[in-house]
């Protein structure tokens, strides 16, 4: 069953320091939601907060499930799945090693065809399924760490920055994936440098800045709003 997310007063930071505060989020079921802001708004804080890395304030829940604070592994079990900036794959297993890792949580004859069904969502990966993951392109690597998260059968994929550092072409083969995935029911929540091509993908969308959301509602709106014109955009 296709799931939304959903947070109110949510509040996270480090050491004390409160880096997001009272923030609201709704997340529609089946959905892309974008997360757009310059460095340092507190993109990656939020997404860590929601997965149960952060200590948090406030609620956070996913479809009628409330999740507990800084629990991590209760957030994977409800059905959330993070896909961090920077990757972070076993450099040194093969894809497919990397790919069951990611459904250690399911019985092992669902976490065999959830594996199946990544290598047919991505060929690429398939084509270096016994090749080590820390061998492959940037794109490669990405795809594989999406596709590890979805091995374990989440109801709502977190993606923080995917694009980073990749060849503009890519960059296209990758959102349009992201697209597919949230066309096959899985709710995302994207936080993407790329605010126009992550606008284009995305139903609805946030800006944050400084920890606090300054605007929201449909990714077409947002795109044309004189906010993110003027300020990620470049247009006067």
């Amino acid at each position: 069953m296709t799931v939304g997310m959903c947070a109110s007063g949510l509040g996270a930071g480090y050491g004390g320091f409160q880096v997001i505060a009272d923030l609201e989020l709704a997340v529609d079921p089946g959905s892309i939601t974008a997360i757009i802001g310059a460095n340092g708004a507190g993109k990656t804080t939020l997404l860590n907060g929601l997965a149960g890395l952060l200590p948090r304030t406030g609620t956070v829940s996913i479809g009628e499930r409330m999740l507990k604070p800084s629990d991590a592994l209760a957030a994977v079990r409800a059905g959330l799945a993070l896909v961090p900036e920077g990757r972070r794959l076993f450099p040194k297993m093969t894809v497919i090693e990397n790919l069951e890792l990611g459904g250690w949580l399911l019985p092992r004859h669902e976490r065999a065809r959830r594996v199946d069904w990544v290598l047919e969502m991505f060929p690429r990966l398939s084509e270096r399924r016994d090749q080590l993951a820390g061998t492959m392109s940037g794109g490669e690597q990405q795809m594989l760490a999406i596709g590890r998260a979805l091995a374990g059968r989440p109801r709502v994929l977190m993606l923080d920055e995917p694009s980073l550092g990749l060849a503009p072409r890519m960059v296209d083969e990758l959102l349009s994936l992201v697209a597919r995935i949230r066309d096959e029911g899985i709710t995302i929540l994207l936080v993407e440098q790329n605010v126009a091509k992550a606008l284009a993908i995305a139903d609805h969308a946030y800006v944050i800045e400084r920890g606090r959301m300054v605007a929201a509602g449909p990714a077409a709106t947002v795109l044309t709003s004189d906010l993110v014109q003027a300020a990620y955009l470049g247009v006067a």
